[in-house]
């Protein structure tokens, strides 16, 4: 490969050693002047050298004064405070809006799944203490453990599973005072509509991600079938599975299931959800069984 050649700059110019020396100031030798007049005596002005020393002594004693009085200024007051960079005037509390009241709204919902050495994402479905997440994320536990979004940890039995879809249901001993999400449709999905993902990718849990509907009726792989998928760029990663897909409204639409990868396993912006219209039903039944 070609190089671009060596870098140059400006030379520097060392100068000869008596080329950078002061002149010197000629000793003079002090004379006798005749009396003359104070009228008549001609302005002399003083050597030049002792001009220099003058001046030098009087900067040092100016110096000087200017340090004690600067030192005793310091001592006697506190130090100037740092110039204060330019905010934006605060604003108005006011209640949340956007996808941010979307988040705020779908949030308590959402439940992380500790299952054996590895876990998932899952949503209440009812006040029954009913959670839908993914059977691969329970896949050989009969109990289970979850995480509310308030950090409270419940234990939870699974009572169904549909490996062919590759959902299951969970069921808490104590509800208590369980959110239940609000289920939408995705038939009324469109591409280009906003969309959260919110779960526990890596053990984050309570992570959001956002994106759109980037396909509909996606065919892929689920379950050890081809089916029908919601496609999106929402961030979806490992421990996300079994989290909802929600819609702007805070709707869930999908339930978060696979992620296509590239070798090094993270996000490439292509996610994948069951769709909420085939989901629920399947749910519904594992309950009533």
């Amino acid at each position: 490969m070609r190089g671009l050649g060596r870098p140059r700059g400006p030379e520097f110019r060392t100068l000869p050693l008596d080329a950078r020396q002061e002149p010197a100031v000629p000793l003079t030798v002090p004379h006798t002047v005749p009396n003359v007049p104070k009228a008549q005596k001609a302005p002399t002005a003083p050597p030049k050298g002792r001009l220099l020393v003058t001046a030098a002594l009087v900067a040092a004693l100016t110096g000087a004064a200017a340090g004690v009085a600067g030192a005793r200024l310091y001592e006697g007051s506190e130090p100037a405070p740092a110039a204060a960079l330019p905010r934006v005037a605060a604003a108005p509390s006011a209640g949340l809006s956007g996808l941010s009241a979307t988040a705020a709204r779908v949030l308590p919902s959402v439940v992380s799944v500790e299952a054996g050495r590895g876990g998932g994402s899952g949503f209440v479905v009812d006040e029954r203490g009913h959670i839908l997440t993914n059977a691969h994320v329970v896949s050989g536990e009969v109990q289970v453990t979850v995480v509310l979004n308030d950090g409270r940890r419940l234990t939870a039995q699974v009572i169904g599973e549909d490996d062919g879809e590759d959902l299951a249901v969970l069921e808490v001993d104590f509800p208590g005072d369980l959110t239940p999400a609000t289920l939408g449709r995705s038939s009324d999905l469109s591409v280009g509509d906003q969309v959260l993902a919110i779960g526990s990718p890596l053990g984050l849990s309570g992570t959001v991600t956002a994106g759109i509907v980037s396909a509909l009726d996606r065919e892929v792989r689920l379950g050890g079938a081809r089916r029908t998928a919601v496609q999106t760029d929402a961030s979806i990663n490992p421990g996300n599975s079994g989290g909802p897909l929600v819609n702007a409204r805070g709707e869930v639409v999908g339930v978060n299931t696979a992620i296509a990868a590239s070798r090094g396993g993270g996000n490439i912006g292509i996610g994948f959800a069951i769709p909420i219209d085939r989901a629920a039903p399947i749910a519904e039944r594992i309950i009533r069984n």
